[in-house]
């Protein structure tokens, strides 16, 4: 366990790279992650760390054509980073052997379990031969996370580099309590008053993005929506074009939240405050990254501030409550 931003895939794509025979022609590094995106970024960050080696890395997904990656598997990659349900249908195929896999990571373990990946995850884990190592990485564990992990983990030693706090305290943390009518109205002042030019606005529901995105089009603020419904294509398209700072906000849902290392992300706007009070730190680690500062601001109507308490409750950070000044001083 560690804090967003600190570097988890490198902790595990390195020594693959360094221990992994790529000679062999066999698949023996396997990392599985919970969305395309997070596969992806995988894959290019560990044949980033290994440009000059020998061993490469291959992304295995749906969505997309299996054509290309039925390809590379039958050219001979030493890794495989991939989501549960596309790597099942190449297994099951007959495109994909694990018999050879001796390094395996699960990235974002526990929402991979949140989302009903267990029974796949185990299905995978099944087929690696005896003699294997298995790690488990996120910024957050929960003890439902352990007691499932210990089927396939029986004996784990556990490196915990965010026990004493959850959280960042490169992010300077605030709260705005308001009616639900008032949110698109105080969203507009948010973004005016700290000159919000580059962020991502999270949302509960991809009807909620995609209100949003029109409000904000309508207001001339240059925002694009993403979410599960949209095509591989376009999700990747929209994250290439935020990265390359095509456009100013980002509005998403929880897919973006988790592991993706977008650069210098300085506001992270939590229209809706979630649900589980893991998946704020989870959102608000898409800033400060990499010793950089940022700035994380959520949305609180009245009925939710149990919600609040509970993030409250697991971090030592402080969370300031906040309120636009009258409108003629900015």
């Amino acid at each position: 366990q560690a804090k967003t931003g600190t570097g988890k895939t490198a902790s595990f794509g390195v020594p693959m790279l360094e221990k992994l025979d790529p000679e062999s022609g066999n698949v023996e590094g396997f990392v599985i992650a919970p969305t395309r995106e997070l596969a992806q970024q995988i894959t290019d960050d560990i044949n980033s760390y290994g440009k000059y080696l020998k061993t490469r890395a291959v992304s295995i997904y749906g969505g997309v054509s299996y054509n290309p990656q039925i390809d590379a598997l039958r050219k001979g990659v030493t890794i495989v980073v991939g989501t549960p349900g596309r790597l099942i249908d190449l297994m099951k195929k007959g495109h994909l052997n694990l018999r050879h896999v001796t390094m395996v990571a699960l990235d974002e373990a526990d929402r991979m379990f949140d989302m009903g990946f267990y029974e796949d995850i185990s299905f995978l884990l099944d087929k690696l031969p005896e003699k294997r190592q298995i790690s488990l990485w996120s910024a957050t564990f929960d003890e439902r996370t352990m007691n499932l992990s210990k089927r396939f983990m029986p004996e784990y030693v556990e490196v915990n580099m965010s026990r004493d706090e959850i959280g960042n305290i490169d992010i300077t943390q605030y709260y705005m309590v308001m009616a639900h009518h008032e949110k698109q109205e105080n969203l507009k002042e948010v973004l005016e008053y700290f000159k919000v030019d580059r962020g991502i606005i999270f949302c509960r529901t991809k009807h909620t993005v995609d209100r949003l995105a029109t409000y904000l089009k309508r207001n001339n603020i240059p925002a694009q929506p993403i979410h599960g419904d949209y095509s591989q294509n376009r999700r990747q398209n929209v994250l290439d074009s935020f990265r390359e700072d095509s456009f100013d906000l980002m509005i998403a849902t929880e897919v973006a939240a988790r592991g993706l290392d977008i650069d210098d992300v300085p506001y992270i706007i939590n229209y809706d405050i979630p649900d589980d009070p893991h998946m704020y730190f989870h959102r608000i680690g898409r800033t400060a990254r990499a010793g950089k500062k940022g700035t994380a601001i959520t949305f609180v109507l009245p009925d939710q501030e149990l919600e609040l308490e509970r993030i409250l409750a697991i971090t030592k950070t402080e969370i300031q409550k906040w309120s636009p000044p009258p409108s003629f001083l900015f």
